[in-house]
Protein backbone atom coordinates (compact mmCIF):
# COMPACT_ATOMS: atom_id res chain seq x y z
CA UNK A 1 0.00 0.00 0.00
CA UNK A 2 1.00 3.60 -0.58
CA UNK A 3 -0.47 6.37 1.53
CA UNK A 4 -0.63 9.84 -0.01
CA UNK A 5 -1.33 13.09 1.79
CA UNK A 6 -1.76 16.40 -0.03
CA UNK A 7 -1.14 19.82 1.49
CA UNK A 8 -0.76 23.42 0.40
CA UNK A 9 -4.23 24.22 -0.86
CA UNK A 10 -6.08 27.38 0.05
CA UNK A 11 -7.66 30.59 -1.17
CA UNK A 12 -5.68 32.73 -3.62
CA UNK A 13 -6.49 35.70 -5.81
CA UNK A 14 -6.44 35.43 -9.61
CA UNK A 15 -2.90 35.75 -10.87
CA UNK A 16 -1.49 34.37 -7.65
CA UNK A 17 0.53 31.24 -6.92
CA UNK A 18 0.30 28.16 -4.75
CA UNK A 19 2.53 25.16 -4.25
CA UNK A 20 0.90 21.83 -3.53
CA UNK A 21 2.80 19.01 -1.86
CA UNK A 22 2.13 15.29 -1.78
CA UNK A 23 3.83 13.20 0.90
CA UNK A 24 4.02 9.46 0.31
CA UNK A 25 4.55 6.63 2.75
CA UNK A 26 4.35 2.87 2.64
CA UNK A 27 5.72 1.01 -0.38
CA UNK A 28 8.67 2.27 -2.41
CA UNK A 29 7.96 5.71 -3.82
CA UNK A 30 10.92 6.21 -6.12
CA UNK A 31 9.88 3.57 -8.70
CA UNK A 32 6.36 4.89 -9.19
CA UNK A 33 5.02 7.43 -11.63
CA UNK A 34 2.90 10.10 -9.98
CA UNK A 35 0.20 12.48 -11.06
CA UNK A 36 -2.03 15.37 -10.08
CA UNK A 37 -5.71 15.41 -10.90
CA UNK A 38 -8.43 17.87 -9.99
CA UNK A 39 -12.19 17.93 -9.68
CA UNK A 40 -13.87 21.31 -10.23
CA UNK A 41 -17.23 21.94 -8.57
CA UNK A 42 -19.97 19.98 -10.33
CA UNK A 43 -17.57 18.42 -12.82
CA UNK A 44 -15.71 15.15 -13.27
CA UNK A 45 -12.15 14.57 -12.15
CA UNK A 46 -9.60 15.64 -14.76
CA UNK A 47 -5.91 15.17 -15.43
CA UNK A 48 -3.56 18.01 -14.52
CA UNK A 49 0.03 16.75 -14.66
CA UNK A 50 2.12 13.59 -14.43
CA UNK A 51 5.75 12.75 -13.76
CA UNK A 52 7.68 9.53 -14.29
CA UNK A 53 9.64 7.69 -11.61
CA UNK A 54 12.86 9.65 -12.08
CA UNK A 55 11.35 13.05 -12.75
CA UNK A 56 12.84 13.09 -16.22
CA UNK A 57 9.54 12.95 -18.07
CA UNK A 58 6.47 15.09 -17.45
CA UNK A 59 3.09 15.64 -19.08
CA UNK A 60 0.56 18.42 -18.65
CA UNK A 61 -3.02 19.16 -19.51
CA UNK A 62 -3.26 21.87 -22.16
CA UNK A 63 -5.17 24.06 -19.72
CA UNK A 64 -2.20 24.31 -17.33
CA UNK A 65 0.81 24.19 -19.68
CA UNK A 66 3.18 27.05 -19.06
CA UNK A 67 1.58 27.87 -15.70
CA UNK A 68 1.98 24.71 -13.62
CA UNK A 69 5.14 22.71 -12.92
CA UNK A 70 5.22 19.18 -11.51
CA UNK A 71 8.31 17.92 -9.71
CA UNK A 72 9.36 15.26 -7.25
CA UNK A 73 12.02 14.61 -4.63
CA UNK A 74 12.49 10.86 -4.23
CA UNK A 75 14.80 11.34 -1.26
CA UNK A 76 11.91 13.01 0.57
CA UNK A 77 9.17 10.74 -0.81
CA UNK A 78 7.43 13.85 -2.04
CA UNK A 79 5.87 15.34 -5.15
CA UNK A 80 4.97 18.95 -5.82
CA UNK A 81 2.80 21.09 -8.07
CA UNK A 82 3.85 24.70 -8.47
CA UNK A 83 0.86 26.65 -9.73
CA UNK A 84 1.40 30.15 -11.10
CA UNK A 85 -0.89 32.66 -12.82
CA UNK A 86 -3.89 31.00 -11.23
CA UNK A 87 -7.31 31.54 -12.75
CA UNK A 88 -10.81 31.14 -11.28
CA UNK A 89 -11.27 28.08 -13.49
CA UNK A 90 -8.42 26.38 -11.61
CA UNK A 91 -10.70 26.17 -8.58
CA UNK A 92 -11.03 22.50 -7.67
CA UNK A 93 -10.12 19.78 -5.24
CA UNK A 94 -6.64 18.64 -6.22
CA UNK A 95 -5.66 15.00 -5.81
CA UNK A 96 -2.29 13.33 -5.72
CA UNK A 97 -2.10 9.86 -7.26
CA UNK A 98 0.49 7.11 -7.71
CA UNK A 99 0.80 4.34 -10.27
CA UNK A 100 2.24 0.91 -9.64
CA UNK A 101 4.95 1.38 -12.28
CA UNK A 102 7.22 4.16 -13.43
CA UNK A 103 5.79 5.51 -16.69
CA UNK A 104 3.47 8.51 -17.00
CA UNK A 105 -0.22 8.17 -17.80
CA UNK A 106 -3.00 10.74 -18.10
CA UNK A 107 -6.03 8.54 -17.35
CA UNK A 108 -7.17 8.28 -13.74
CA UNK A 109 -7.95 4.60 -14.19
CA UNK A 110 -4.21 3.94 -14.55
CA UNK A 111 -3.51 5.15 -11.01
CA UNK A 112 -3.67 2.75 -8.10
CA UNK A 113 -3.27 4.99 -5.06
CA UNK A 114 -5.00 8.28 -4.24
CA UNK A 115 -4.84 10.97 -1.60
CA UNK A 116 -7.83 12.61 0.03
CA UNK A 117 -7.48 15.87 -1.87
CA UNK A 118 -6.81 19.50 -1.03
CA UNK A 119 -9.07 22.41 -1.93
CA UNK A 120 -7.75 25.20 -4.14
CA UNK A 121 -9.98 28.24 -4.55
CA UNK A 122 -9.05 31.07 -6.91
CA UNK A 123 -11.22 34.09 -6.25
CA UNK A 124 -11.00 37.80 -5.66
Amino acid sequence: QVQLVESGGGLVQPGGSLRLSCAASGRTFSNKAMGWFRQPPGKEREFVAAINWSGGSTRYADSVKGRFTISRDNAKNSMYLQMNSLKPEDTAVYYCAARRDGSTRIESIDYKYWGQGTQVTVSS
